[in-house]
């Protein structure tokens, strides 16, 4: 039974966890090394909690339930579970994770927010390795559901069970990554377009905003409802992906792709920077953010009303 949470790192990662738990009721204990990290935090929840509340998915929030603690031992030890969302480098988890289990009690649950590293590196430093999995979320982590679970060598197939079921409860999609992988699927998927986007600026074929235009009025509308493997089921027609890939198969061995990433050079770096400034335009991170999530609300409460995809994800669960 999972009724305390730690939040260790309150970054953009870490408060999206935090404004999830809040929402579904249960007590959250915070901490991040940062100097000052409750003024930011504070803001960050202010504006998760705005976007939660014009999706009508507020109603359960008080903020008493969350307690911003002055170190990790003390976010720690009385938590059921603890979520960990430090910097994406090994020898930093590391030390993250020697200073947890030294203060975590026995039976609690131990999961990374990490994007990429293996479960079965971070438990180097485990005594217990079979209670650490790897949770990653998605960014907005209070509005996306999806969150891909990550067992290591040491990963009891228990705890992957119990964190499948502790996800649900927080109306989530887990996804459970059943053979460790560095950057597990979503991530892996994302990274081969974004390898391919770099290219086509660095080429000079096309601007970013000409390129995030190809899948805003696309295959992105497609992939919110079906993903990339039915959309090119239906693609093939009454024969489904079986005609679709006789068709269509033999472009597998044209040079429409070029999945090796081009080098980082500072003109290519310009023009993505640049690119992205110019589809920004006056609007600032914050802006755009809030487009971002009144963009998600809706859609998603779109696909509500035909109970698909993230859409079967966003009626309010009753707490017991």
């Amino acid at each position: 039974m999972i009724e305390v949470v730690a939040v260790i790192g309150t970054g953009v990662i870490g408060s999206g966890w935090i404004a999830r738990l809040l929402q579904h009721g249960y007590t959250v204990r915070a901490f991040d090394p940062t100097p000052n990290y409750q003024i930011g935090l504070t803001q960050r929840i202010d504006q998760a909690i705005s976007a939660l509340e014009r999706a009508g998915l507020a109603k359960q929030i008080d903020r008493n339930n969350l307690t911003l603690c002055e170190t990790l031992a003390d976010a720690c030890y009385p938590a059921d579970w603890i979520q960990e969302n430090g910097p994406e480098n090994l020898e930093i988890k590391h030390s993250i994770h020697r200073e947890i289990e030294a203060a975590a009690k026995s039976t609690a649950i131990i999961a990374s927010s990490s994007s990429g590293l293996l479960p079965t590196d971070i438990q180097k430093v485990y005594e217990k390795p079979e209670r650490l999995i790897i949770g990653h979320p998605f960014n907005p982590v209070y509005l996306l559901p999806l969150v891909e679970i990550v067992g290591g060598e040491g990963t009891s197939s228990g705890v992957i069970e119990f964190a499948k079921e502790f996800y649900k409860r927080l109306n989530m999609h887990p996804l459970h990554v059943r053979k460790e992988i560095e950057g597990y699927l979503s991530d892996r998927l994302q990274e081969a377009l974004w390898r391919e986007i770099l290219h086509l600026v660095n080429d000079d074929i096309a601007t970013t905003e000409e390129l995030d235009d190809a899948i805003i009025y696309g295959p992105g509308l497609r992939w919110a409802i079906m993903g990339t493997c039915l959309t090119f089921h239906l693609a093939g027609g009454e024969s489904g992906m079986k005609h679709m890939l006789e068709q269509f198969g033999p472009a597998l061995k044209l040079p429409w792709t070029k999945l090796e990433a081009p080098e980082l050079t500072n003109e290519l770096i310009d023009k993505m920077v640049e690119g992205t400034k110019q589809q920004a335009g006056n609007q600032d991170i914050v802006e755009l953010e809030q487009l971002r999530d009144d963009c998600l609300v809706e859609i998603m409460q779109a696909l509500n009303k035909f109970q698909v995809g993230a859409g079967k994800l966003t009626t309010p669960r009753e707490t017991s």
